[in-house]
């Protein structure tokens, strides 16, 4: 496979993964998955999380795809795309950490940003645990998000509508 056609379908995997991302926390995550993903809505002392399971399943994915991309391990029916598949996951999953654990709940690294990008996508990610359950909320993208004033305007049409409750200290 050609060199450029390899970094389109890593790049193009990566974007996907946004739209994913964003299917599964808002319909899985904020759905049936929940018991997974509330005690990252709750305030604890742990290192670790049951929403942690999230990135295992990502881990899996990305797995499953090197393991059909590589002649090792599907011999003659290996699909050589999936490997690249695969480091697009691992590359998604890698900003996904990096931005959402690091930077936004600030697990790894300390540092607030004070304007830019980095800044608009730490606000959008606490307007959306501003919601004290899983029913309404805004933002449920990890590396796209859209203006604060906007996200701000939805949840203020969620509890006029009462989709939503906002927690005691927003």
């Amino acid at each position: 496979m050609h060199p450029l056609v390899a970094i389109a379908i890593i790049i193009a995997t990566i974007a996907a993964m946004e739209g994913v991302a964003w299917v599964s926390h808002k319909y899985i995550m904020h759905g049936w998955g929940w018991g997974w993903h509330r005690d990252h809505h709750e305030r604890h002392d742990g290192v670790l999380e049951k929403n942690d399971l999230y990135a295992v399943v990502g881990a899996a994915m990305s797995i499953s795809m090197f393991m059909l991309g590589s002649p090792l391990v599907a011999g003659a029916s290996a699909w050589e795309p999936a490997t690249y598949i695969g480091i697009g996951i691992l590359g998604y999953g890698i900003l996904y950490t990096l931005a959402h654990d690091g930077l936004v709940h600030q697990r790894y690294f300390r540092w607030v940003p004070k304007s830019g990008y980095a800044k608009r996508l730490v606000q959008a990610h606490k307007l959306h645990h501003a919601t004290e359950s899983r029913e309404g909320g805004v933002s449920f993208g990890f590396l796209i998000a859209r203006s604060p004033e906007a996200l701000k305007a939805d949840l203020k049409r969620q509890l006029a509508e009462g989709r939503t409750r906002l927690r005691d200290s927003v």
